[in-house]
């Protein structure tokens, strides 16, 4: 399906919910109803405007774009009765005419009837996906420790919730580690490389020192993953941070992702790493990425996205800016910064990909991270 966009109206943003599955737009359900009053004002008013009469067979089909089987039924009544009204200077059509539109009215009860059934069917299997996918990849909780949280996710592909990209935050016994992926591909394709790779780190988390065996324990799980698979070609970047125990410095692993960028007193500068080679493409045999530790300020903040963001281009082609803009954007609390950023890429980008966006902000843990 087609990804975001940026610049879409209001309006246009409803329609293309409405294709794919959400509520019809207000006026595709007021049309039918407006049509009809319209005719029957027209030729009540004036005989001369009974050749818009054949305007009424319209409005059971469009009835079924709105409405159950029970309203679109109601409708199909009032055309005919509409037909009948002498009044309306309609009481005369052939009986052709008249057996048409009736049987185009039945018939426009049938679809809705079964339209309503699949609907609900769909909305049941919705539901679930939605459920297996939250289950997947939970909401972060505002705080972590002693880093605030804030993620955010857009997924490519309409309609799903989860696609090539992921991110989570988790304390154990080594501190507070937080990663950031994307999966070759994106949609639900994608899906079950994700739980494998966030899988593979929740364990790491509990069990690992150091974030270069955490990077290698993720690359291994997708090395197996695609093992004997034929054409598999499983590989995902990945970004690794872990807060030491007092919130003053993080560590930084970089697996063929965009490094992350540090907010410092209104400014914004992406930290300088030597990324590794992406999971999935085996780090044994190959140079591992670098551990780099980066010293923390209060008020300090880590804004980590994907390659959506970073890769969202303008109508002339231009990557979006990421630092100049979150320096522009400085004066935003953590919890908004990426909400703001969505709105520039929605604004004045196009986004081609999963657009996927986490800031972290250290502080003490009795300290609330700022909303």
């Amino acid at each position: 399906m087609a990804p975001w966009r940026g610049g879409s109206s209001r309006q246009e943003g409803e329609d293309r919910g409405w294709l794919r599955g959400a509520p019809p737009p207000r006026w595709v359900r007021v049309l039918p109803v407006l049509l009809l009053v319209a005719v029957t004002v027209a030729t009540l008013l004036t005989p001369d405007a009974r050749d818009v009469g054949f305007l009424l067979g319209a409005i059971p089909p469009l009835a079924v774009l709105s409405y159950g089987w029970a309203a679109t039924a109601v409708l199909g009544a009032l055309v005919v009765v509409v037909m009948n009204v002498p009044a309306t200077h309609l009481n005369r059509p052939g009986n052709t005419d008249l057996l048409t539109v009736v049987f185009v009215a039945v018939l426009s009860v049938f679809v809705s009837y079964v339209r309503s059934r699949r609907d609900a069917q769909l909305n049941t299997e919705r539901a679930i996906g939605e459920a297996v996918q939250r289950a997947v990849m939970p909401p972060l909780p505002e705080r972590v420790g002693r880093v605030g949280c804030t993620g955010f996710y857009r997924a490519a592909e309409d309609g799903t919730l989860v696609g090539g990209d992921f991110f989570d935050v988790r304390e154990g016994p080594y501190g507070v580690r937080a990663v950031m992926g994307d999966v070759r591909g994106h949609g639900l394709a994608a899906v079950a490389t994700v739980v494998s790779l966030l899988g593979a780190f929740r364990e790491a988390v509990l069990d690992l020192p150091d974030l270069v065996s955490v990077a290698d324990r993720m690359d291994r799980r997708l090395a197996v993953d695609s093992a004997g698979v034929r054409h598999g070609e499983l590989f995902a970047t990945g970004l690794l941070l872990e807060f030491s125990a007092d919130a003053r410095t993080v560590r930084v692993v970089a697996c063929g992702h965009p490094a992350p960028v540090l907010l410092h007193d209104g400014r914004a500068r992406e930290i300088g790493v030597r990324p590794g080679p992406p999971f999935g493409l085996g780090l044994v045999g190959m140079d591992p990425p670098k551990e780099v530790t980066v010293p923390l300020e209060p008020g300090d903040r880590l804004f980590l996205a994907s390659d959506g963001v970073w890769e969202a281009r303008d109508p002339a082609g231009v990557f979006y800016p990421v630092p100049e803009r979150l320096a522009a954007l400085s004066g935003t609390t953590a919890a908004g910064l990426p909400a703001a950023v969505w709105a520039e890429l929605v604004r004045h980008y196009e986004v081609r990909d999963d657009a996927t966006m986490l800031v972290l902000e250290p502080g003490p843990r009795g300290e609330r991270p700022r909303a």
